[in-house]
């Protein structure tokens, strides 16, 4: 069956064009969901303005996701957690933690899974995290963990590397 599109379906195409799908899927996803219509020779003729006018609102949407990935560029996001003398957190921060706290920044909702975070941060540290708003706009995110009461990774790498440093005085005076 072929059938115009009326908005951008993922893995099928972009508004205003005409597509040739199965019988079940246009009449049991497509055409309830208002995704698309039956492309009669009528509707044919629509195809073109459909297409101009889902061009201009994805031109829209880019140059919303470019001004949203300008100002996520320039945040950094504090975190402070219960950390271990090794700098390791007790618990971590999650893409989730991050969504929810890039929401409250921006005002602009963003999704836990448009963060390409791979594992939850379990360490003191900065960290650049890619939020992915559309397609080919990828914005960074920084994001600083701490611990609760100020400590900072290089902190707690130089109170390891001086209880280090005396571990050793207080041995060599005792051979």
């Amino acid at each position: 069956m072929e059938v115009l599109l009326l908005q951008d379906v993922p893995n099928l195409g972009q508004a205003g064009e005409i597509k040739t799908v199965s019988n079940g899927y246009a009449r049991n996803y497509l055409i309830p969901k208002g995704l698309a219509k039956v492309a009669t020779p009528g509707v044919k003729k629509q195809a073109e303005q459909i297409r101009r006018a889902a061009e201009k609102r994805r031109q829209r949407e880019r140059q919303d996701a470019e001004a949203l990935a300008q100002r996520i560029g320039e945040l950094l996001l504090r975190f402070e957690a219960k950390v271990g003398e090794t700098g390791r957190l007790y618990g971590s921060v999650t893409a989730g933690d991050i969504a929810e706290r890039l929401s409250e920044t921006l005002g602009v909702e963003i999704d836990r899974r448009a963060l390409d975070l791979g594992q939850p941060i379990r360490q003191l540290g900065t960290y650049e995290v890619p939020v992915r708003l559309m397609a080919d706009c990828i914005a960074t995110v920084r994001v600083e963990v701490v611990g609760e009461h100020g400590e900072t990774a290089e902190s707690i790498a130089a109170a390891q590397a001086e209880a280090q440093a005396t571990g050793e005085e207080g041995t060599e005076g005792s051979a």
